[in-house]
């Protein structure tokens, strides 16, 4: 049987329009009517059902826009169409994307030859109808059987929809960002819904499904076997039936595993199957097919890029994927989604000059995008461009009504500028459309504290405490009681507080912390809870340490051992691994903020992983011993003797303690005590003993590991039935009880030496009672 072998050549920008225009000026009028244009809209957007209303408001506003290039293709026309320069001026607009719109019709140089069907002997009256992607140049339908199947799989599924037991397709739920309908195909979309077991399994169907898979099986050529199993999979997949798309996509990448659109496509099905791991490894492969042979692949590899991007985002890993997202912009710089993505991204790992500059150039690709602006607007927020951000949040509202995210974040704006009224507002339109979105019921509690309707926002506490149940808003709740309570009873002195000198605070026995000590402590505590490093097993560090070693081929004896950010990102993801993708993505910002940025001084992007897990093993979970052990053998870069390395680097142990200074104690000074009493010893090794001995001092180790250690016990342990004599919340964990006044206090309280106004004397001594 033969087939099509003709091939695209490199065409100008305007002979592409050219040829899409009269592809679908059937009448040869010289203009695209109103059905000719709804039929290029259906056609380049294959994955959309448009209805009529929809198509019609689309070519309503096309012909609005672009009223100056209409005319009238005759005489007797007896309505103007849009004309060859106004189809050339949509796409300049960033209507859509030319190249690939051109490419999903394929359009010969031959434009007399356009049916796709290879058969020599067509009927003079044959026309075939299917979905746009059939006549692609990278596998679109080539054989006659191709054509038989698809129509054959088309009718099996419409019969289905028909029968007494309909298949229910999911609704439209995007798992990650896909792409726009404007300028991307059906096949780089990562559009689908979650299935479930048993979903849409009819047995009728999918004992037919199989039946027309033999047949295809035993045809005698293998291309035509890959061919058919191509366009069966995608016709499968457009009608979202993941399972059997990506059993297709299998048979179809056992017959030509080196070629990238099989596995491209199975990563798409595995999505839609809500798999997203297994996906990760089909984009991975068609990453390297696609790289081994750039120019075949060249319009597909951005798509690769941005699918893979959109992964491991969802994995958490936010440096990654902007790098991907940068390589798909590079590649193509007018592709608007990746560079929405790409904003994103950075917006979530804190570099928000880039960011903007990345979502500003996708709002002005595609101004009508409304998920950009409200990125945008999440960006100018955080910069502080307060009146350009309102702007942006309410540019996303005006192009999309019921756009969730824009409310939530204008709501946020308008708290943080003191406009607690229109706040309360936009989180109240948050709750119409989502009942149940407890951030915006606890901001909404927020807005109308700082209102000053204090039982308004008692009420708005209550509803968001039944929908999380959190302790933490039990507290509250109880908290607006005792402001109420104090209201009532006009006792306002009683509540009052003052703060003393830290000298007359005094300790009521040997175990009792310091107020200077506990204030450290409090700090490290705040960086070890919004880093999340305080549940990684402190173990993990040094099996992931030897694991990366053998990665990189690392000589033991290397004097530093770099590795790039995007490497370390993934690391801490090994080590964070509890983590929900969202929460990572912020301790990884808090880790990039807190700790990165003290290492990377310079900006090379680069860190020294030994020196980087040294740093974090303090506050990583384990007994002090082994947490000091941990940072020792992370410095130490000669093999370990039975198991124990002896002694670090006199030179690693004094960079060592500068940077834990500086990370742990930011705004103390510090003096390297080893530089000044230890020159006559640069040559000579730190042993484990002197380690331990300068990691407890508290002028240039840590020093505060004890009291660490108690916060951390105290965290886990229930409330006491006392609460703080200052700010009236119940204490969890550590207490301070003056002995003399038998008030207590809480940690943060003791640490900052406030008193209630009515005990002020010259001197208090607080003894420590841990909460059990």
């Amino acid at each position: 049987m033969s087939t099509a072998t003709g091939t695209t050549p490199t065409l100008s920008r305007l002979e592409k329009v050219r040829r899409i225009f009269d592809h679908f000026d059937t009448d040869a009028d010289g203009v695209l009517s109103r059905p000719e244009l709804a039929f290029l809209v259906a056609a380049v957007n294959p994955s959309v059902d448009f209805t009529p209303d929809q198509i019609s408001s689309i070519i309503n506003e096309v012909f609005r826009s672009y009223s100056d290039f209409l005319l009238r293709g005759s005489p007797s026309s007896p309505a103007a169409g849009l004309s060859l320069p106004g189809l050339l001026q949509t796409y300049d607009n960033g209507a859509g994307d030319l190249d690939l719109d051109f490419d999903s019709l394929f359009l010969l140089p031959n434009t007399q030859n356009r049916n796709p069907n290879p058969n020599p002997n067509p009927s003079p009256d044959f026309t075939r109808v299917g979905p746009a992607w059939v006549s692609s140049p990278n596998h679109g339908i080539r054989f006659e059987s191709t054509w038989k199947v698809v129509e054959e799989v088309e009718i099996l599924i419409k019969a289905r929809f028909r029968s007494p037991k309909p298949v229910k397709l999911p609704r439209d739920t995007v798992f990650f960002d896909g792409f726009s309908d404007n300028g991307w195909s059906n096949d780089t979309d990562l559009r689908g819904g979650k299935t479930k077991e048993g979903f849409a399994r009819d047995e009728g169907f999918i004992r037919e499904l199989r039946e027309i898979g033999d047949a295809i099986d035993r045809l005698p050529a293998p291309e035509e076997v890959f061919d058919v199993r191509m366009a069966m999979g995608r016709t499968l997949h457009d009608r979202r039936f993941y399972a059997e798309a990506a059993y297709c996509f299998r048979k179809a990448v056992r017959l030509r595993p080196m070629d990238l659109c099989p596995q491209f496509r199975l990563g798409n099905a595995l999505m839609g199957l809500d798999r997203p791991a297994d996906a990760k490894e089909c984009y991975l492969m068609a990453l390297k097919l696609a790289e081994s042979d750039m120019v075949r692949w060249s319009e597909l590899l951005p798509q690769v890029h941005v699918n893979l991007g959109i992964v491991m985002e969802g994995e958490g890993l936010l440096i990654n994927a902007s790098e991907h997202y940068h390589d798909a912009i590079s590649i193509c710089p007018t592709h608007y989604r990746a560079l929405k993505l790409l904003g994103s991204s950075l917006f979530g790992i804190g570099e928000y000059g880039p960011a903007e500059k990345a979502l500003e150039a996708a709002v002005l690709i595609k101004p009508d995008f409304a998920d950009a602006h409200c990125d945008l607007g999440s960006v100018l927020h955080a910069v502080g461009e307060e009146e350009r951000a309102m702007l942006a949040f309410q540019k996303a509202i005006d192009l999309k009504a019921d756009h969730l995210d824009a409310l939530y974040n204008l709501g946020g704006l308008f708290k943080d500028m003191g406009r607690y009224g229109r706040a309360s507002e936009m989180y109240g339109r948050v709750l119409a459309i989502r009942p149940n979105h407890w951030r915006a019921q606890l901001n909404r509690t927020v807005a109308l504290l700082g209102a000053g309707d204090v039982e308004e926002a008692n009420k708005a506490l209550r509803e968001a405490f039944k929908l999380t149940n959190r302790m933490e808003l039990y507290d509250a709740i109880q908290h607006l009681k005792h402001l109420q309570g104090k209201k009532k009873k006009e006792d306002v002195g009683f509540y009052d507080w003052v703060a003393v000198d830290a000298a007359k605070f005094k300790s009521a026995d040997k175990k009792t912390t310091g107020t200077q000590q506990l204030a450290d402590a409090l700090w490290i505590r705040e960086l070890q809870k919004v880093t999340k490093l305080g549940r990684c097993s402190v173990g993990l560090l040094k099996k992931e340490r030897e694991r990366e070693r053998e990665r990189l081929d690392v000589p033991t004896a290397n004097e530093r051992w770099l590795v790039k950010k995007s490497e370390l990102e993934i690391v801490l993801r090994k080590l964070l691994h509890y983590l929900t993708p969202e929460t990572f993505q912020g301790a990884l910002k808090a880790i990039d903020e807190k700790i990165w940025a003290v290492l990377d001084a310079t900006g090379s992007g680069k860190f020294d992983l030994s020196m980087f897990f040294a740093i974090i093993a303090p506050i990583c979970g384990g007994s002090p011993e082994k947490r000091k052990l941990a940072a020792f053998d992370a410095l130490s870069r000669q093999p370990a003797k039975d198991g124990v390395r002896d002694q670090i680097a006199r030179a690693d142990a004094s960079a060592y303690w500068r940077y834990l200074r500086v990370v742990y104690f930011p705004v103390q000074g510090f003096t390297d005590l080893m530089e000044i009493n230890g020159r006559e010893e640069q040559d000579a090794g730190v042993l484990f003993p002197e380690f331990v001995a300068r990691f407890d001092d508290g002028e240039c180790g840590l020093g505060v590991m004890g009291a660490l250690v108690k916060l951390e016990r105290g965290d886990r342990a229930r409330q006491s039935r006392h609460s703080c004599g200052v700010c009236r919340y119940r204490i969890a964990g550590l207490m301070f009880k003056e002995t003399a006044c038998r008030f207590y206090l809480c940690p943060s309280c003791y640490s900052e030496c406030k008193v209630p106004s009515a005990f002020q004397k010259e001197e208090y001594k607080f003894k420590e009672c841990p909460v059990e």
